[in-house]
């Protein structure tokens, strides 16, 4: 008999254990969770693997009126807790199954936890999380362009029909850098919230929300290493037209082969500065960036450079198809336009990525 009156008792405390632990389903579905992400500290940022290293708050919240306490409750404090006993507590009622979805590499360290329980119901969930995180990188504005240190929230297992997520001007107000953060390089902005579906199986879709850290490069570094280099480059096959001369009789005053010599030099320039470029930032090889558009340019303005040399100085091919005078007129008219396209070109690339 008293066998099996324990027998009963442990069959209802498991019986009363479930029910706390269920989804709550007292105020309908979907069960809606207000997510905001705050940006503790951020270690360093990786261009070229577009991942970086950071501490992050996750702050969760929303209702389960089982937890409701009694009216002459109803103006105490919520509950607090911490560390284990937090993750204790959590054991005891439902808690969201919310995971960070772009953790990178061995994904988070050590995790702290917090929980309060306020008397009308309310749960507030805190995680405190240092990892690395993979985001999004685009390089179209490359150095100029702003880039997005990105947390992204999913829901598993439940789909959105039964738990979504949301946010609130509270949720936006928690979601900002610490005012003592910083990341060498770059100037911390604002963070944004964005919900969305991911699609799932058997046609289901499942609840996102990605907080998104605006951050802007400080270009000084990057126009010195980088774009003072290119336009000087650009120079050299400009100099092999303006430092030549045509004569009346067609002749010029340096020899094609020397600035051919020039423009072989400025090639095999052009080619070391591009490996190094590729070498230090990786993410630049592939896609449209006003850094590759001017080594395009540099290639471009070397081969026309080098057709103008050999043509005109070596086989005078207008002068003997239209006479001395008309070579010596389009020489001229050469030496003013193709720089003037250059540079124009040139200033053209960069105002567009500054824009």
């Amino acid at each position: 008999m008293r066998r099996l009156l324990f027998t009963l008792i442990g069959a209802l405390i498991a019986v009363a254990a479930s029910a706390q632990t269920s989804l709550p389903l007292e105020k309908g579905l979907p069960v809606v969770v207000k997510a905001a992400v705050g940006y503790v500290e951020i270690f360093d940022f990786d261009e070229n693997a577009a991942t970086f290293r950071a501490t992050v708050d996750l702050r969760l919240r929303w209702e389960d009126l089982r937890l409701r306490r009694p009216a002459q409750e109803a103006k105490d404090p919520p509950r607090v807790f911490r560390g284990a006993d937090a993750e204790a507590e959590a054991r005891k009622i439902w808690i969201p199954d919310i995971a960070v979805a772009n953790l990178a590499g061995d994904g988070a360290g050590p995790t702290d936890f917090g929980l309060r329980v306020f008397p009308d119901g309310r749960v507030e969930l805190m995680r405190r999380i240092t990892g690395d995180f993979s985001t999004d990188y685009d390089v179209s504005r490359f150095p100029f362009g702003g880039q997005q240190l990105q947390v992204r929230l999913v829901v598993r297992d439940l789909t959105a029909n039964q738990l979504g997520m949301t946010f609130d001007q509270g949720d936006l107000d928690f979601s900002r850098a610490a005012a003592d953060a910083a990341l060498d390089g770059w100037n911390l902005r604002f963070v944004n919230l964005r919900v969305g579906p991911l699609p799932g199986w058997y046609g289901g879709s499942h609840a996102t929300l990605t907080a998104s850290l605006e951050i802007t490069r400080q270009p000084g570094p990057a126009i010195a290493a980088i774009f003072v280099p290119l336009l000087a480059s650009l120079l050299i096959p400009l100099l092999t037209i303006w430092l030549n001369r045509a004569e009346e009789d067609g002749t010029f005053n340096v020899e094609a082969f020397e600035l051919v010599n020039v423009l072989i030099g400025g090639l095999f320039a052009v080619i070391a500065l591009n490996f190094t470029v590729n070498s230090v930032f990786e993410v630049l090889e592939s896609g449209d960036n006003p850094v590759n558009r001017l080594f395009t340019l540099n290639y471009i303005t070397l081969a026309v450079c080098l057709a103008v040399n050999v043509l005109f100085g070596r086989f005078n091919v207008v002068a003997t198809l239209f006479g001395n005078y008309v070579q010596e007129q389009f020489y001229h008219f050469l030496m003013w336009a193709i720089p003037a396209m250059v540079l124009i070109t040139a200033a053209s690339v960069i105002l567009v990525a500054l824009a």
